[in-house]
């Protein structure tokens, strides 16, 4: 299965809408890293409110997704963090510190414009 990249402007935009098993992640992971580089994409918003827990794999793929699009100059807002899932990103040792978050996607694509701003 494979999660649908959109494009808007110089940002992508994915809404996770499905559990993430590991085949899904790296095929993520290898299409997002692809789509920034054929759009050279400034900017990406991974929606996470579907997404209800994340094993210590699939936390480790979204922590590699995040440093692997801030390599390839794409600046990454997540949203819609569940508790569950902040609660065992954190567990595991995947802090995303300088990641910044908000609540929806529509509050991400404006903290995107901010952080790209500064």
């Amino acid at each position: 299965m494979r999660i649908p990249i959109l494009k808007l402007h110089n940002y992508l935009l994915i809404s996770i809408q499905t559990e993430l098993d590991d085949k899904t992640a790296i095929q993520f992971q290898e299409d997002l890293l692809n789509k920034i580089h054929e759009t050279w994409a400034t900017g990406v918003v991974i929606d996470l409110t579907s997404v209800e827990i994340v094993d210590s794999y699939i936390a480790k793929i979204l922590g590699d997704v995040v440093s692997m699009s801030d390599l390839m100059g794409a600046k990454v807002v997540l949203t819609g963090i569940q508790p569950a899932v902040a609660m065992t990103l954190i567990d595991l040792g995947i802090h995303l510190k300088d990641v910044p978050t908000a609540l929806d996607l529509e509050q991400g694509l404006i903290k995107l414009r901010q952080e790209l701003e500064e």
